[in-house]
Formats: structure tokens, sequence, C-alpha cells
């Protein structure tokens, strides 16, 4: 199937082969057409699956007839979890509507925000937004009464970031009758009970499993003692003259060590995590696009923001604290149906942990061995035996607590028991009795008679 038969009109058609565009993916053949119908839609898909194009394409056409005035109000917005993924979308539809009068702004925190109150005053139609800086906004008097289009986009990772009452609080403020388009890379609860507050009758696509990984993705396991990690990965990246290479870490202290450790074996390496300026960090994603970097380094902050064309690897240095955040770092890698590779580095404790990964993609991950950093087999997990002996001086109580919760009437059987017993004695000190007294009688008996005899 092409563009053309989805209904788009010639500007965005235009606008698309430029870029590159020559076949929609599976979402974008299913959301455009139900975006362009003004149904609410429930969409999961693998992340680099192109969810962006399926909701900006059909927005943009819905928005194409807009007044030349500066007063014109706004009519959509598309709020993202992270700052990275707000440009990122800000730009992608930017490129969409090249050949249309349809203005965008992206409002992110970094930014000054009276010059972002005057530049939607200049007459925008569409909001890129943080939640967090949306609201500071709709404090300070942004009208959302015309909004005709509101997208959630990632709204999984927005409630895993504490975005829910954000989202709550915007709600109210829209139109009663507009369009809400709500996507995520993973399915869960949290997503579920937003989308039944948030969407009317809405149309669900899911175009695979859930918190499934893209088939072009080859994912592969390192085993290594942890303190030999940095080594094996400068060794991957220079005996494997690996061109680019995104290394995710789990904490901002992991990741400032491990850039120190890789420019000390000559690796050209740059950071991006949350204490670097909004400056720094776009700075340093441009040079990595552009090939000055070799090796960035990134916390989770960037596992979703991050759209880098024919991004050949994606190593995680350390496994993420959320399994589903899996799923997000290795979709940056195998985007748009080309190939990738998805490495992970694991320790004594991570081959643990690796299983939940397992569970949620619902694959095993091969794990190998590199020759010069095998993992030291004595080595074992340090609250190993902590957790044993716990375990062994509960399960008794437990059992024996379980036991007596379980079966009050065994209790109940016991007193009974006592109770026969109990009785039975005093039967027997009964018939034992009489046979004292009659004895006493017979000696009573006899005594009386001798007395009568005299």
């Amino acid at each position: 199937m092409s563009f053309e038969k989805l209904g788009l009109i010639k500007p965005l058609l235009g606008a698309i082969k430029e870029l590159g565009f020559e076949h929609p993916t599976v979402i974008q053949k299913r959301a455009i057409p139900l975006v362009l119908a003004k149904e609410d839609i429930f969409a999961t898909a693998q992340t680099g699956t192109g969810k962006t194009a399926a909701f900006g394409l059909p927005l943009l056409q819905r928005l194409r007839n807009t007044t030349a005035n500066e007063d014109r109000a706004i009519r959509a917005i598309i709020v993202s979890p992270t700052r990275e993924l707000s440009i990122q979308i800000f730009e992608d539809m930017k490129d969409f509507s090249k050949h249309m009068s349809v203005e965008c702004a992206v409002l992110v925190g970094g930014k000054d925000l009276e010059s972002q109150q005057k530049l939607l005053k200049t007459g925008i139609d569409i909001i890129i937004a943080t939640p967090g800086r949306l609201m500071e906004h709709v404090e300070k008097g942004l009208d959302l009464s015309k909004i005709e289009i509101f997208v959630l986009d990632e709204a999984d990772r927005m409630l895993d970031m504490g975005f829910a009452k954000e989202i709550r609080k915007v709600h109210p403020l829209l139109p009663k009758r507009h369009q809400t388009l709500l996507f995520a890379a993973t399915f869960s609860d949290k997503v579920r009970k937003l989308s039944k507050l948030l969407l009317t009758k809405p149309a669900f696509i899911e175009t695979s499993k859930k918190n499934s990984t893209v088939d072009t993705i080859n994912q592969i396991a390192y085993m290594v003692d942890a303190d030999k990690k940095a080594a094996l990965l400068a060794y991957l990246i220079g005996s494997r003259n690996y061109p680019q290479v995104l290394v995710f870490t789990r904490t901002k202290a992991s990741a400032d060590t491990l850039v120190l450790e890789l420019r000390k074996d000559g690796l050209k390496c740059g950071i991006i995590h949350g204490d670097k300026t909004q400056a720094n960090r776009q700075k340093t994603l441009n040079e990595f696009k552009e090939g000055k970097i070799k090796v960035l380094v990134a916390t989770d902050i960037a596992s979703r923001g991050l759209d880098i064309e024919e991004l050949p690897y994606v190593i995680n240095y350390e496994l993420p604290s959320v399994p589903e955040d899996y799923v997000h770092r290795v979709g940056r890698t195998g985007r748009a149906g080309r190939d990738g590779e998805a490495i992970s580095l694991l320790d004594v404790y991570e081959k643990f942990d690796i299983k939940d990964i397992e569970r949620v993609i619902g694959m095993k991950i091969p794990k190998e061995t590199v020759a010069g950093f095998e993992p030291d087999p004595t080595l074992r997990r340090a609250d190993t035996d902590e957790v044993k002996l716990k375990n062994e001086h509960k399960k008794p109580e437990v059992k024996y607590h379980k036991r007596n919760m379980k079966s009050p009437s065994s209790n109940k059987r016991a007193e009974v028991i006592k109770k026969t017993d109990a009785s039975k004695k005093t039967d027997t000190k009964k018939k034992t009795e009489p046979k004292r007294k009659i004895v006493t009688n017979k000696k009573t008996f006899s005594a009386k008679k001798s007395k009568t005899s005299k």
C-alpha cells in the first residue's frame, strides 16, 4: 500500500517523498484513516515503527485550513514525556508541514517561559509540550478551549515518570468535543485506566504482541564481572569497529564514571543525563548524529527521545531498573525496518535481573562470554546466603502460624480429647471406689454381727 491510498493530501505526500518515505508502516496504515475519520485511538506499537507520522500526518491534514491572523487559537496539543522527544516531534512536524501554512511551537523546560508566551501570541496552531511545562503555561492563562485534537505520545512513560496528575488537570480544560489519540510503546494497567478516563469509544490498535521488541533487532547478552565491564565495552567498540554506539547506564554517577574510563581508552564520548543543561544535551546529541562523537553514554532520560537514523548499536552497560524500559532502550536501533543490534553486559546480579526482562518481551536472550573477559565462576551474590538464612528461619514460623490460622477446629478437638481423657479417669475412679466401699461395708457388717452375737 502507498501513502496516496491512505487519503493524504498532496502537500503532505510531497513532503514525505522528499524525506524518503516510500511505504507506510503497519501502525501508519491502521492509524491514519482512523485519525482522518475523527475517531479516538488507543494504539500500542513497538518503538521505532513510525508512531509520530501515524498521528502527525493526519493531524496536519485536519488542521490545514487555518486563518492567517495572529489571533488564531491553538487547535492541537501533542504531549510527550521528555524534552528530547518533544523537540524530536517538533522537528518531524516541521518537516511534514514544509509545504503547508501550519505553525508549530515546542514548549519544554530549560527555555524562558516569557519568550514562549510571546511566541504563542504570534499565531500557533499546534503545540508540542512536556506535561510540566504545559501546566505552567495553563497556570499563566493558556487557552485550551479551542483544542480539536489532543495527543498523548509515549503515555506509558509519562505515567512511569509521575505525570498522571498533570494529564488529569489538563483534560477537563479541553472542550467536550475533541479527538484524543493515545499512543504507547508498552501496555500496562495504568495506561488502560488512563485510556478509560480520556477516550470515548476508541478504536484499539495493537500492531504486535504487547511489550515486544522489533524483529530486526538482534539481541545478545555477554556475561562479565562488574569490574571488567568498562574494559569489555571498550574492547567490543574497538575490536569490532563499531561506528556509532549508544550506551545506557542506570544512574548519572555510572554514566560519568564510564565516560572517564572510555576516554582513557581513546574513544570520543559524549554524555546525556538529567544534570546536563538542555543546551548541552542538544549540542551533544547533534554531535553524535553528525558523527563527531562515536559513543554516546546516556541514562534512561534519552531512551525515548532519541531518533537517530540508522543507529546500528545499543549497549546496556547496566540493565534498567524497570524491565519495560529495556524495550525503549533497544528501540533506538532497528528503526523503520532497518537492522540493529542490542547488547547487554551482565554481572553476577544482572544475570538474574534479565529474567524479568525476558518475561516482559516474551523471549529468551542468548547469553555468551567474550574470550579474555570470562566471569569468575567462584563469585557469588553477596546477598544469597542472607536471603537463604532468613527464609530458613521464617519458614517454620510461617508454617506453624498457618496451621493455627487455618485449623482452629484442631484446638477444639484437642480440648475434646482432653475432656474425654479426664472423664475416663473419673470413670475408673468411680469403678474402684465402690469396691473399697464394699470392703468397708463388709467390715462394718461383720462388726455389727459380732456385737449382736455378744
